[in-house]
């Protein structure tokens, strides 16, 4: 109810790490952004972004025109796909490099965010590739700047100190997490969304209520993180389904967004366990999947396995799509399903017999879950354990529906 005292055309200033804009409007504080980072002394930046969305959502126009008018020169590398690789933060570090880039300007969702991040250790490590961060071969300790322009409500990267990017030549889709690229200044504008295709609009969201799941239940939760937890997952609940019926609904994008960036600070928090996990090698496999849609099709799986372990906290924060759960362990049979419905009922209803996977790949998957870099720690403080038994049966719940 609250939500009706709220205007949400007043741009609010958020501060986690990050300096966020957030509102309707807030993409018009890239002049402000841009005559700091000019005082700064920055005056090249190199724009991350994919080949059409910066440009259509009309990001673009605000960005162009205020480096242009605070003397800031810029190179634009927008082959960033979905899952990015570490060819695309290679080959966008080179032209960082050549044309003297100082700072990164990301505009899009989490993979143009993620890669400039990387592409702003690698300004600071100039012997260095992206296959040394995401093989780990070092730890960065600095980073030149980055402003991350969101573009969708799901990633949170925009808030946090995460990155992913797929090492393809060896099916690794790793995450880091340095407190080096914290973004300096971050832009959620409603407004820059409504154009997200309805597919995108589920997976993004889902993407946001899995950050969450996964940080109010491992094992380094917090009362902070299952706080946040609860609100995502009513806010997610509620305007989902109304961005779904009206693409343009500026409160539906604007709460959606919220959501989103809070799922990012509660992961930073509690950080994440199986479904993130698991879901990576899914689109290391096959990058064409989206993200968010590998999430969605663990997710039922993975309640199923941990709801054991944490009912208390899973019946409270997954009450608003699963009305009526006691926090009894017995119930995670109903848990699951009923996360299942609800995905249903925002209409994703795939399993991963659909989208290719099969029995026989199983294996395969479970091997890449332990020899990932990074992937081992995320199972290491996931509530049930690390067993391989685990990660094989929720592959295996996941292939059809329960």
């Amino acid at each position: 109810m609250w939500e009706k005292d709220n205007n949400i055309h007043e741009v609010k200033e958020i501060r986690t790490r990050t300096s966020v804009f957030f509102g309707v409007g807030a993409i018009k504080k890239i002049d402000d952004i841009a005559r700091d980072l000019k005082s700064k002394g920055i005056d090249k930046v190199i724009v991350m972004s994919g080949r059409n969305a910066y440009k259509a959502t009309g990001a673009w126009d605000y960005v162009e025109k205020a480096l242009q008018a605070n003397g800031i020169g810029y190179v634009n590398f927008d082959q960033v796909t979905p899952n990015p690789t570490t060819h695309h933060v290679n080959d966008a570090t080179k032209l960082a490099r050549e044309f003297g880039a100082k700072a990164v300007i990301a505009i899009g969702g989490g993979s143009p965010t993620d890669a400039g991040k990387s592409v702003a250790i690698l300004l600071e490590y100039p012997d260095k590739t992206a296959n040394d961060i995401y093989e780990f071969t070092f730890t960065p300790e600095k980073a030149a700047p980055i402003v991350s322009i969101n573009l969708t409500h799901g990633t949170g990267t925009e808030t946090n100190r995460f990155a992913v990017v797929t090492v393809p030549e060896k099916n690794f889709k790793p995450a880091i997490a340095y407190d080096c690229i914290y973004p300096m200044y971050a832009i959620d504008d409603p407004q820059l969304m409504t154009k997200l295709s309805p597919k995108q609009t589920r997976y993004v969201s889902i993407d946001a209520v899995n950050h969450v799941v996964e940080a109010a239940t491992s094992t380094v939760l917090s009362p902070y993180s299952v706080t946040l937890a609860r609100e995502v997952i009513a806010d997610v609940a509620k305007y989902l389904p109304k961005a779904i019926e009206n693409p343009e609904d500026l409160e539906a994008r604007y709460y959606l967004a919220y959501a989103a960036m809070m799922g990012g600070v509660c992961f930073d928090n509690g950080l994440l366990h199986y479904t993130h996990a698991l879901e990576h090698p899914l689109s290391a496999v096959k990058p064409e999947l989206a993200h968010g849609l590998g999430l969605a099709m663990l997710l039922p799986a993975v309640i199923k396995t941990i709801y054991k372990d944490r009912p208390h906290i899973l019946a409270d924060i997954l009450s608003p799509i699963v009305p009526g759960l006691k926090g009894e362990a017995s119930e995670s049979e109903k848990a699951a399903k009923g996360v299942q419905e609800w995905l249903a009922s925002v209409g994703v209803c795939e399993k991963l017999l659909d989208e290719g996977f099969a029995e026989s790949d199983v294996e395969k998957l479970v091997d890449l879950v332990y020899t990932t870099p990074s992937l081992s720690g995320l199972l290491d403080i996931a509530p049930s354990g690390n067993g391989r038994d685990v990660v094989e049966a929720i592959y295996r719940d996941s292939l059809r529906p329960m």
